[in-house]
């Protein structure tokens, strides 16, 4: 039950699966805060991702949900790829895989960094994200140097929508292969749109654009809604992009 008093709202952690109040009433500043509370059940994290609703928040601090707007985002067939990465790519220092190590994709996406992100994947919330990749909902994908971790990133997939988490990398560009790979890959399961919930540099350069809060509000309702040709077993490797 919400409690409707004023934004932000107020969710209660006992239900198995929290409702949340339309994305629209969020906060402007902070730009995009809706909720506050609830739980991070897989049904409760199903429901907010379908509604463009995502948890965002440190330790210390209650579960905080957002929408915020504009949302940044990359149409698969928008994907750029600047000479640099087609140099990189053609090299094939990495080799890519989906899901062959979630648990260590996102323990590495939990460490701190120098630009301040990571640090907001709480114990918590890698617990949540391990049993949503046990039910099929989340997947990670790995860019390996001579059998060592080098770079990845997480996310959820419902219908033909993938929702970006965080990525991390330890090596130049390992983050960009696997990021590209995973694109090329959804481009050919009929995945529509990649949610890239804020914008950056480094996302911008891969070609990841601001939209409205509506608009993508509106392409997820349908997107969500549609079977992609994914598999219900992701686990594999990623052959080499043509990146001519």
């Amino acid at each position: 039950m919400i409690e409707t008093l004023a934004a932000p709202y107020y969710l209660n952690p006992h239900q198995a699966q929290c409702d949340f109040p339309d994305a629209s009433l969020a906060l402007n500043d902070p730009d995009g805060l809706l909720a506050i509370g609830g739980n991070l059940s897989a049904a409760t994290l199903l429901n907010a991702y379908r509604q463009g609703i995502f948890p965002w928040y440190s330790d210390g601090q209650p579960i905080l949900w957002w929408s915020p707007n504009p949302r940044a985002v990359l149409y698969p067939e928008r994907l750029l790829l600047s000479r640099s990465l087609k140099k990189r790519l053609r090299q094939g220092r990495f080799e890519v895989t989906l899901d062959h190590s979630f648990a260590e994709v996102i323990h590495a996406c939990a460490a701190p960094r120098n630009d301040g992100l990571g640090t907001w994947i709480t114990a918590e919330m890698q617990a949540a994200y391990r049993q949503m990749h046990q039910l099929g909902h989340a997947h990670s994908v790995e860019a390996w140097h001579e059998g060592v971790l080098v770079g990845g990133l997480y996310g959820i997939a419902i219908g033909q929508v993938f929702f970006g988490e965080s990525m991390f990398s330890r090596e130049s560009d390992a983050s960009k292969v696997a990021f590209a790979h995973l694109i090329q890959q959804l481009k050919k399961w009929q995945f529509s749109l990649i949610d890239c919930q804020i914008g950056s540099n480094h996302l911008t350069q891969l070609g990841a654009e601001a939209i409205e809060r509506t608009a993508f509000i509106d392409h997820i309702k349908l997107a969500c809604a549609v079977t992609s040709l994914a598999p219900p077993q992701w686990k594999c490797s990623l052959s080499l992009l043509d990146s001519d």
